[in-house]
């Protein structure tokens, strides 16, 4: 059974998408099956991985509204072992249809439930807020991930965002986890990028991931190429922060036997 894993954050622009879609892109050529689940009603994790949302009839949104299988729209990806659960601007009107159903809040937990087998690792992008859809993602997944960008602004909010998972912890899905807060965007020429990450660390110590995902021109133009930074350019620095967080989340789940000297790829400078 695939472990679930949503990203979350109600702050746009921290790299939020560009963490669901590397992050899963990285399982997937460590050959774990992955499965991208785009709860996002904007769809970029659908257009970042080379869909566009225009010519999606059928997403995520009529899974949950309308009972949809999932398993009859879920597509193939460029990249081996990584596929889509597309969305599209529909999506957007799922909150307010869901507001008198019963069990509102556990209606994708149902839509997971029939493709758990399937798959080693689900990753849901949700959307940058702390609406009925991102609390759906939440209460489906096994654990979550919170980037937190490495800017002056970093903490605004993430008392707020962990306080609506604690919430989902007491009522809805006793089982969550933290996985980690994932720091996003630091820039080692940037004093105030190191003050952040030393801040986030001394309050939130061993929940912090020892991956930093550094600022990175490959990294920001690949979905405008509707492509993962590892097919887009496997040599960048973008592409081995992903695949040294994707060992990490191995490790911490005993999923590998890597060696010390095996744990993180060695960046050589590459740019």
């Amino acid at each position: 059974m695939g472990k679930t894993i949503a990203i979350a954050n109600q702050k746009g622009g921290v790299g939020k998408t560009t963490s669901a879609i590397n992050l899963a892109a990285s399982l997937a050529v460590l050959e774990y099956r992955t499965l991208l689940i785009d709860a996002d009603p904007q769809a970029n994790a659908t257009s970042g991985v080379g869909f566009d949302p225009k010519n999606i009839k059928t997403s995520i949104y009529e899974c949950i509204i309308d009972d949809i299988n999932p398993k009859d729209i879920i597509l193939d990806t460029p990249t081996p072992n990584l596929f889509l659960l597309p969305a599209h601007i529909d999506l957007v009107g799922a909150e307010i249809e869901m507001i008198n159903l019963p069990n509102r809040e556990r209606m994708m937990k149902n839509v997971i439930a029939k493709l758990k087998d399937d798959y080693d690792f689900i990753i849901i992008d949700c959307s940058p807020s702390l609406g009925l859809i991102t609390v759906n993602s939440l209460t489906a997944a096994d654990s979550v991930i919170v980037p937190v960008q490495c800017e002056y602004f970093a903490l605004e909010g993430l008392g707020k965002l962990l306080n609506t998972i604690k919430i989902v912890q007491t009522r809805l899905n006793p089982e969550l986890d933290i996985e980690g807060i994932l720091l996003t965007m630091f820039d080692s020429r940037l004093r105030l990028s190191k003050q952040v990450v030393d801040e986030v660390k001394t309050h939130f110590q061993q929940m912090v991931f020892d991956t930093i995902i550094s600022r990175n021109t490959r990294l920001s133009e690949a979905p405008s190429f509707g492509e993962t930074i590892i097919m887009h350019d496997a040599t960048s620095t973008g592409a081995i922060n992903y695949l040294n967080l994707a060992r990490e989340i191995l490790q911490k789940n005993n999923m590998t036997s890597l060696s010390a000297e095996e744990k993180n790829i060695d960046l050589n400078d590459n740019e």
